[in-house]
């Protein structure tokens, strides 16, 4: 391994790596040294296992419901049981919202939001940082969104969700400050993805004309964000939530 690696000999689990920022996550931390573990329901993450052990690095793909408890447990101790170790959670799995008011709110569609985006991210985190608590040291990092910090039209089960992630985020950091354990959560703005490029071009200009850089976040450069914290660079920051947004949240 190049020297100088940030993440050299550490094992590392994210959910939702088969696209956009998970994606761009699961190939920096490979490039970085650390073995990746993808579960995802989306069978593309496969294929970015793929190209991560076509280019030399170590990664593995597995199915991985994260509402439910088996399909959790399962990924982390497989983890564990192929590379070693579990070092570095990133719960990044989510899924957007139908939007809608609030008196037309549908139970089955909220449900789905919150189980996904704030159950999963406590589901992966309970089931690592069981490992980490043996291990003596470990680094989480949960993804929050902006609309964790501020309000949108017709975004409730989605905001209350992301919210929900960073003060869980920040109970977890203070649980487990002592154990050697590091909880943190990023907010990213408008990224530029495969999702966001369908959108229609009025919509996309909207979002622009509120991004104080005047431009769309890459998802490498939240990528970037979630190393160094995962990163012993960032090892004094715990219970935190880095806005990656080009100053959305600052307005």
């Amino acid at each position: 391994m190049p020297a100088g690696q940030l993440l050299e000999g550490r094992v590392t689990v994210i959910t939702g790596a088969g696209s956009g920022i998970g994606e761009a996550v699961a190939g920096t931390m490979a490039a970085e040294g650390a073995a990746v573990v993808m579960g995802d329901v989306d069978p593309r993450a496969g294929a970015v296992a793929q190209r991560i052990n076509d280019g030399g690095g170590r990664a593995l793909y597995l199915r991985t419901d994260v509402t439910d408890e088996t399909s959790v447990e399962a990924l982390m101790r497989t983890a564990v049981e192929r590379f070693g170790s579990l070092d570095i959670l990133v719960a990044n799995a989510g899924i957007p919202e139908v939007k809608a008011p609030v008196h037309e709110l549908d139970l089955a569609r909220w449900q789905r939001v919150l189980d996904i985006n704030l159950t999963g991210v406590a589901l992966c985190n309970k089931f690592a940082a069981a490992y980490m608590v043996r291990a003596g040291s470990g680094s989480v990092i949960n993804m929050a969104s902006i609309l964790a910090h501020v309000g949108q039209a017709n975004s409730t089960a989605y905001s209350a969700a992301k919210a929900g992630v960073v003060n869980f985020t920040r109970s977890a950091a203070l649980t487990y400050a002592r154990q050697g354990i590091r909880f943190n959560a990023v907010s990213p703005g408008y990224v530029d993805t495969p999702l966001l490029a369908e959108l229609p071009a009025e919509t996309r200009a909207q979002m622009l004309a509120r991004q104080p850089i005047g431009r769309l976040a890459r998802a490498q450069e939240i990528a970037d964000v979630v190393v160094f914290l995962a990163s012993d660079k960032a090892s004094i920051i715990t219970g935190a939530c880095i806005n990656a947004d080009g100053g959305y949240t600052a307005i």
